[in-house]
């Protein structure tokens, strides 16, 4: 009892360090080019960011049962790479056709950054990440939804400064990416003095 007391303790606690200490995005910085590329509205990175969370949680688990049931045991921990890439390929491609069944606006708006979630490289280091840091599968569960919810939260908060910055007066040489990599570099400070809450 007390091991699973741990463990679920431990699971909530990289789930909210994975959010805001150690967000994938904002101090790894993976996933930066559909940040940059879809953060120009609201409802369009909330549908990427809930679109991330969702295949980053469930490749992430996945991944941690084919590589401990299937590469471990076989020792073939040197394919990871692969089954990892094709277990997030076919859950993008799950992804895509359930959105472009349910939300065409949503598959218009995200055009062809939707289908490059597979090449998101904060996907495959969420999973990569599990594997060197040896998470359980517990812990494997609060990480990966954790991981998807920071690049969500960071996504949303980007696109609703950019939203702003349309009536602001930014230099010409700073507007589009230029401001955007400056506000993700003073999100990613700010996100560090979260630092130190939970011990």
């Amino acid at each position: 009892m007390d091991n699973i007391n741990a463990e679920l303790w431990l699971m909530v606690v990289t789930l909210f360090a994975s959010v805001f200490t150690n967000n994938i995005l904002l101090t790894t910085f993976l996933g930066m080019c559909s940040f940059v590329s879809v953060s120009r509205e609201v409802k369009t990175a909330a549908g990427l960011g809930a679109a991330v969370v969702f295949v980053m949680t469930l490749t992430t688990v996945l991944n941690w049962l084919a590589y401990y049931y299937i590469l471990v045991p076989l020792h073939l921990e040197f394919f990871r790479f692969i089954l990892f890439i094709i277990i997030i390929a076919a859950f993008v491609q799950f992804v895509e056709m359930v959105i472009d069944r349910y939300s065409p606006k949503l598959y218009m708006a995200l055009g062809i950054f939707l289908p490059l979630i597979t090449v998101n490289c904060a996907i495959l280091g969420a999973a990569l990440f599990m594997v060197i840091r040896q998470y359980s599968f517990i812990v494997t569960i609060g990480y990966g939804f954790g991981a998807g919810l920071g690049w969500m939260m960071a996504i949303l908060a980007m696109a609703g400064i950019r939203q702003r910055l349309t009536e602001a007066r930014v230099p010409r040489g700073l507007r589009g990416p230029g401001i955007t990599l400056i506000i993700a570099g003073m999100m990613a400070l700010a996100f560090v003095g979260f630092t130190g809450v939970l011990k």
